[in-house]
């Protein structure tokens, strides 16, 4: 009997085209993939460690795991298992813990599936994860994730992402684009590019500091690759997503107009507290300069809230900034201390229920930011991508500009790319369309 494995991620889309890649190393040894609900004889979680809740999480999962198989081997992998090695290794159940340069050799590490006592660890100084590895997600979801790019070496006061992944580092433009290619041989429609600071690629592509590429030359030569219908532009930095790559995506074959730019705080002194690499005047120009070439693009913004040192001013300032900027949704974060961090260190401290205040005001910004996004679309004619999940009754999907849509399920609209009309906003807060008929070939 062929062994079993199952694969649980936390965490970002770049944590999925890894573990997506660790999971084909596993049926290159001869194991079936089963889903983490079912009972499999090695259980590997993919960890992240952005937020605290993330954190919190992995035991649960690990129950999760041992109600599925009591003598399963739980294998650790990710952000978390590089931070926290021993912490994870001492949660009752877990057999491994592999840091950032093992765990796409985890299959080396696995020669019997015997439980162990206490969790082994193998992980490293992060100082030695300096050496690029390609990943890519297929056959998980409708559209795929591709790994461009790997660490980051800003400094901001509140991440842990250096820590955990190391220094910035690309693939090669050679593998991005023969990655690309084999993805759409798998019939998939589009491609997310993801990594830490995907604006940054080109930096150590060839084991350098030096940027043998840039992030434009990369989009440039993906939009030409033949068989890929979308490709999306996942979170990137405001000081990296110049106006070259904002030109080209308005005129691109491909490249859909859809933007995720963190912004972190609408306050300056904040930012500064933050060390981002921006002032708010620039996150206007790049705003306005996307909806200046594309009218219709969407915008998401990643904000956090509670950072030491915010006033109820500043968060005020924070909070109109964005009411009055051209944007689409929020992802709001609430800030939580992690240890080896600037920020865990600096004086005032805010009260863990006005953090919760404050970040609920966000939210109910970012459903009033994407109900009138949703409006001003209404009328006008999308391509939709279709997912693959009957749920209650209906199909949802995506356009090219990031508005989700449901349609009564037809298992023939999966994985399909269809022009229809967007109709109305039904009270679930998802765009309607029209009847397909007239829009199916």
């Amino acid at each position: 009997m062929k062994k079993k494995v199952a694969f649980y991620t936390l965490g970002c889309k770049l944590n999925y085209s890894e573990t997506s890649t660790i999971a084909r190393n596993f049926q290159d040894e001869g194991f079936d993939r089963v889903d983490f609900s079912d009972k499999a004889d090695i259980y590997v979680i993919n960890t992240c460690s952005v937020t605290e809740n993330a954190d919190k999480r992995f035991k649960t999962i690990v129950k999760q795991a041992q109600k599925g198989n009591p003598d399963a081997f739980v294998a650790a992998v990710g952000c978390y298992a590089q931070l926290k090695p021993e912490e994870l290794a001492d949660v009752n159940g877990v057999d491994l813990v592999l840091g950032a340069t093992e765990k796409f050799k985890i299959t080396d590490y696995i020669n019997d599936l015997s439980k162990n006592d206490l969790g082994e660890v193998h992980s490293c100084e992060i100082e030695e994860a300096d050496f690029y590895v390609g990943s890519y997600s297929i056959g998980d979801r409708t559209r795929a994730f591709l790994k461009v790019q790997d660490g980051c070496d800003y400094k901001c006061t509140y991440c842990t992402i250096p820590l955990a992944r190391g220094i910035s580092r690309s693939d090669t433009m050679q593998n991005v684009l023969s990655n690309a290619r084999e993805i759409s041989k798998q019939n998939i429609k589009e491609i997310v590019l993801t990594g830490v600071n995907i604006g940054d690629y080109g930096k150590g592509e060839f084991g350098n500091k030096k940027h043998e590429h840039t992030f434009l030359d990369l989009v440039t030569e993906l939009d030409k690759v033949a068989g890929i219908e979308r490709l999306r532009i996942s979170s990137i930095e405001p000081n990296l997503l110049k106006n070259e790559t904002i030109e080209l995506v308005s005129k691109s074959r491909a490249f859909v107009p859809h933007f995720h730019i963190p912004l972190q705080s609408g306050s300056n002194y904040i930012l500064k507290k933050m060390k981002r690499r921006y002032m708010r005047e620039l996150y206007i120009d790049r705003v306005n300069k996307i909806k200046e070439v594309m009218p219709h693009a969407c915008i998401g913004v990643d904000v956090i809230v509670g950072f030491p040192g915010e006033t109820d001013e500043h968060f005020l300032e924070t909070y109109n900034f964005l009411n009055e900027l051209d944007i689409s949704y929020l992802h709001v974060f609430t800030y939580s201390e992690r240890d080896n961090t600037e920020a865990a260190k600096m004086e005032g401290i805010v009260a863990a229920n006005v953090r919760s205040k404050r970040s609920k005001m966000l939210r109910g910004l970012s459903a009033k930011k994407r109900r009138a996004f949703y409006e001003s679309q209404i009328g006008s004619c999308k391509t939709v991508l279709f997912e693959n999940e009957n749920k209650e009754g209906y199909i949802h999907g995506f356009t090219e500009n990031y508005v989700k849509v449901k349609t009564p399920w037809n298992p023939e609209l999966v994985n399909t790319l269809q022009q229809v009309e967007l109709s109305k906003i039904d009270d679930d807060g998802l765009v309607r369309i029209k009847s397909l008929k007239i829009f199916l070939n």
